[in-house]
């Protein structure tokens, strides 16, 4: 293992290399940050990437494998982001960018340690059992990363309401995930829709994929999409606090992921016939539509608006 941190255009490289292979959503969108911000956006997601692959025994993505020693991998990821936040060499580009983002905008490091929460949660085959769990799972693995990214953007990390506001996009991203890969999670022994939704339908356990299922199975997937929708829509509210670019490229992404879940809830029975994903010609929509909608967020999607009622709150 180096004992030194690599310099910073070397890690920049990396994770440029790593957002363009593992998501090409969150790679176009970063696109119309300024090049500071996209760069810093870069070395969270290839931390983000390689905790996600670490735990799942993936590359980039793709098929999940059953790891037998999911206890060992948590345990890995902790000790190098540990010495990530030290400010120390891990010998990983992943981690050593991520240590030198943190650094670079004062991120709250519990932010980090609540997302490895979520990768616990899975190594010990946690499924949930009512809705306020599934979104608590949201909030670890996704929520916790939009108020990392709202620091990284400029947000004052004592600014609640916007960074309340950072963690719905997160809890919707989630949520159209939860809808999309029922299909590749069930393969992969995992599941989670919450048991109370389950029995609500009266699916049986690990039934949920099973052909006469699928009419059920499609309600609660037009659930979950409509819970990301409301998350969706809450998120805008924190738009006019980011500067204009960076405004650009959450609206953005938030219309590109958004056409997920809506796609999943339009196929219905089908929705896991074939993955569901937003077309280029879609997605550069979205960055023309996100573009007109920035001078006009503030007035649109006013800040000082409350939360709608019901929606789940994250951790102080």
């Amino acid at each position: 293992m180096s004992s030194t941190i690599p310099d910073r255009v070397t890690l920049v490289a990396h994770a440029r290399d790593s957002i363009a292979r593992g998501s090409k959503s969150f790679a176009m969108a970063s696109k119309l940050f300024d090049r500071v911000t996209r760069e810093r956006a870069w070395l969270l997601y290839a931390w983000c990437r390689k905790c996600d692959d670490i735990a799942d025994g993936q590359d980039h993505g793709g098929a999940m494998t059953s790891v037998a020693d999911a206890q060992a991998r948590l345990s890995m990821m902790r000790v190098l982001t540990h010495k990530a936040l030290a400010g120390e060499a891990t010998g990983d580009p992943a981690f050593d960018g991520f240590g030198v983002v943190m650094r670079e905008c004062a991120i709250p490091a519990r932010y980090a340690h609540d997302l490895i929460e979520g990768f616990a949660l899975d190594a010990r085959d946690w499924r949930p059992r009512s809705e306020a769990d599934m979104l608590r799972y949201c909030y670890h693995v996704a929520g916790a990363v939009g108020c990392m990214m709202a620091v990284l953007m400029g947000v004052d990390p004592d600014d609640r309401a916007t960074l309340d506001r950072a963690c719905d996009l997160g809890l919707a991203f989630q949520l159209a995930n939860i809808a999309r890969d029922i299909s590749e999670d069930e393969a992969a022994d995992r599941c989670y829709l919450p048991v109370e939704w389950l029995v609500e339908m009266d699916i049986p356990p690990g039934e949920h994929m099973k052909p006469w299922v699928r009419p059920r199975l499609a309600m609660l997937a037009r659930r979950l999409a409509d819970m990301a929708a409301a998350y969706e829509a809450s998120a805008r509210h924190g738009t006019g606090a980011l500067p204009p670019r960076a405004a650009w490229a959450v609206l953005a992404a938030a219309g590109i992921y958004g056409d997920i879940a809506r796609e999943v809830a339009r196929r219905g029975e089908q929705a896991w016939d074939h993955r569901v994903v937003t077309p280029k010609r879609e997605k550069l929509g979205w960055v023309v539509r996100a573009g007109s909608q920035v001078p006009g967020r503030a007035r649109r999607w006013p800040g000082e608006v409350a939360r709608a009622e019901g929606l789940w709150m994250r951790p102080d």
